[in-house]
């Protein structure tokens, strides 16, 4: 069990949302690099804002279903410190694309023993991320059922927890999983697609209050 739950904001946009992360205490935030999302962003607007990250706030670029080439051109324009991957990428596009990668898989009972195996032996992937959609819709999950999969399959690569989180109900998910990360990016809007800084800073002070038991 990790002593300390990480938290990612994720689908920033602006200064803004990317100061309030920062502030709150997050450890990482997200540019979705996904069109068509409300949360998209171009390479070269998330660009300045990569370089503007405050110190030990890790940078992650989302990505889905691109081919390697696709990745890499984005990847050039606006590289980030880690990249995640949330779709339903074959490994040898997964492999092409890491290491320093967060593989996402989106959470099924029937298939999620079989998810967590395949990307367990998969050594560009540095964590796995379980959502309960395809990314960003906010849909939550049965959390008793992930943690029990978790035990089955002796995973032990860290677990990062998304989907349907919310500044209410996160502590509750902590304790449920105790995943190594929470992932958040609906939960912490105030309107589709813009971040409140109001919800980031109440998110990260529930993780806390959640670790501190």
């Amino acid at each position: 069990m990790p002593g300390r739950t990480r938290v990612k904001i994720c689908g920033i946009t602006t200064v803004e949302a990317l100061d309030a992360a920062a502030n709150a205490g997050a450890d990482a935030v997200g540019f979705v690099f996904v069109p068509g999302s409300p949360r998209h962003i171009e390479p070269e607007k998330a660009w300045p804002l990569v370089n503007i990250c405050a110190p030990m706030v890790t940078t992650v670029g989302l990505y889905q279903n691109l081919s390697v080439d696709g990745f890499s051109d984005i990847f050039e324009r606006c590289p980030t410190d880690l990249t995640q991957l949330h779709g339903t990428e074959p490994v040898k596009t997964v492999q092409a694309c890491g290491p320093q990668l967060i593989k996402s898989v989106k959470f099924n009972e029937a298939t999620i023993d079989e998810e967590l195996k395949r990307w367990e032996e998969v050594d560009e992937v540095d964590a796995i991320l379980v959502d309960g959609s395809a990314g960003g819709e906010g849909v939550s999950f049965d959390w008793s059922l992930l943690k029990a999969a978790i035990e089955r399959t002796g995973v032990r690569k860290p677990i990062v927890l998304a989907g349907g989180l919310t500044p209410e109900n996160v502590g509750e998910a902590i304790g449920a999983v105790r995943p190594w990360a929470v992932d958040v990016s609906s939960g912490v809007e105030r309107e589709r697609g813009v971040k409140d800084a109001g919800l980031i800073e109440a998110f990260c002070r529930a993780v806390r209050e959640a670790d501190a038991g």
